[in-house]
């Protein structure tokens, strides 16, 4: 059974091409501001604040640390920018009342379970094997995408093409077919 986008949510058609017009005012602005092209993305907000937090416990840790020694530590640009994802998205929910507190998502709940712990656990694995695959990648998915194809660059289709094949085959392991 096909799920619709009638839940009386965002258009997601309305809510890609924002994203779209987002990533090029962002490549438009960066140039002008810092006189280089900085393309959308997140996942190195998310290694730069554990940086952030891990130098208020332990400086030297980070001061000794290969990548942060590369990497500046700091609050800039994305990790602003990550951070109104978090706020705009819960305005958004709230205001046109789709928010919700759920530990267990009702697909997930539907074929793995109601445990709060088992969804908790795989939430978790997952997060590491994302970031590890984005770092490991200098980059995640969508980032690659949205820069990406806004470039016409190959080996952003090429990249997409294989995220959408191996995420619609692990939905087929983990969810299985519906008849």
């Amino acid at each position: 059974m096909r799920r619709r986008f009638d839940d009386g949510g965002w258009s997601p058609y309305l809510a890609g091409a924002l994203v779209g017009l987002l990533a090029i005012a962002s490549a438009c602005a960066t140039t002008q501001w810092l006189g280089k092209t900085k393309y959308l993305g997140a996942s190195t907000t998310f290694v730069r604040a554990a940086g952030v937090i891990e130098q208020t416990t332990a400086p030297e840790r980070v001061a000794t640390n290969a990548y942060f020694t590369k990497t500046k530590v700091k609050i800039d640009w994305q990790f602003m920018l990550v951070l109104g994802i978090f706020i705009g998205s819960l305005v958004s929910s709230v205001s046109d009342k789709s928010y919700k507190f759920e530990g267990v998502p009702p697909i997930w709940e539907e074929y793995l379970g109601p445990s709060v712990t088992k969804r908790a656990i795989g939430a978790f694995l997952g997060g590491i094997v994302a970031m590890m695959g984005a770092r490991m990648a200098s980059g995640c998915p969508s980032g690659h995408g949205l820069s990406g194809m806004m470039q016409l660059s190959v080996s952003a289709f090429v990249a997409l093409a294989m995220f959408f094949g191996f995420g619609m085959l692990v939905a087929a392991v983990v969810y299985g077919r519906r008849t």
